[in-house]
């Protein structure tokens, strides 16, 4: 388990982020428990990812910040899923993913799978690849966000 966690982490890891803008980034990786509290409630929890199983839920997170001395105008990112992970959702952005390896880009609903048989299927979360954000406005000097998604461990 160890080093599937090994190699889920080092998947992780942006794609350059298709900018000439100094924009660093920081990604961090947090395994998703759901528990309930004295009074039935339940409460999410985010905690560091010492062993993962097959069934796990991963948060990734992903911080931005323009270190530039302009505004990081037309900001696009590339982030590969970790092979032995399969992508749940993006929270409330709505990225571009790609099921073919990056040579495609879309919306989920919009792209296909071909089969064995020549035939396609609608893709579905599992088949995705790479996800990518393109920001419509530009990042101004100093500015920081936040993107996640959730994937769930194969």
């Amino acid at each position: 388990m160890r080093k599937l966690l090994f190699l889920l982490l080092a998947a992780f890891a942006p794609a350059q982020a298709l900018a000439a803008d100094r924009v660093d980034l920081d990604n961090q990786v947090f395994l998703e428990r759901v528990t309930t509290d004295a009074n039935g409630k339940e409460r999410v929890l985010l905690e560091e990812p010492k062993v993962v199983v097959p069934g796990d839920r991963l948060v990734f997170v992903l911080n931005y910040r323009n270190a530039g001395a302009q505004p990081a105008d037309r900001f696009v990112i590339t982030n590969p899923m970790p092979a032995a992970v399969s992508f749940a959702d993006a929270g409330n952005t709505q990225p571009i993913v790609s099921v073919d390896g990056g040579k495609q880009w879309g919306l989920l609903s919009d792209l296909s799978v071909a089969m064995a048989d020549g035939t396609r299927r609608a893709a579905q979360a599992a088949d995705v690849t790479h996800i990518r954000w393109a920001f419509a406005k530009p990042i101004p000097v100093g500015g920081t966000g936040k993107l996640m998604f959730r994937g769930v461990v194969k």
